[in-house]
């Protein structure tokens, strides 16, 4: 008999505990027209800023800004050697011996 009390008072505590364990229920909130346009607007909005980055973590993938300064680095060596024949060029023109 005192076995089959102490199983009911620990069923009855069990029972207790897990319905404070419930969580409570949220009311469906209905939204108006403002706050569905709003959302969609930051839903764009972080759509477009997503994309974007996407876009310029690709560009920083090429490497492009090296790339440029090779170009240009190679370009005014190139330059500046056929400027200094053009120059030498155009001084024994002037100044023949």
């Amino acid at each position: 008999m005192t076995k089959l009390l102490v199983i009911t008072v620990l069923v009855a505590l069990l029972a207790l505990s897990a319905e404070s364990f419930r969580m409570p229920r949220q009311a469906a909130e209905e939204q108006g027209t403002l706050t569905k346009i709003s959302d969609t607007i930051k839903s764009y909005y972080a759509n477009a800023v997503n994309t974007a980055s996407g876009y310029l973590d690709d560009i920083k993938g090429l490497k492009l800004e090296e790339k440029a300064v090779n170009l240009y680095t190679d370009t005014t060596t190139v330059i500046g050697t056929y400027a200094g024949i053009a120059q030498d060029q155009l001084y024994h023109i002037f100044y023949q011996k």
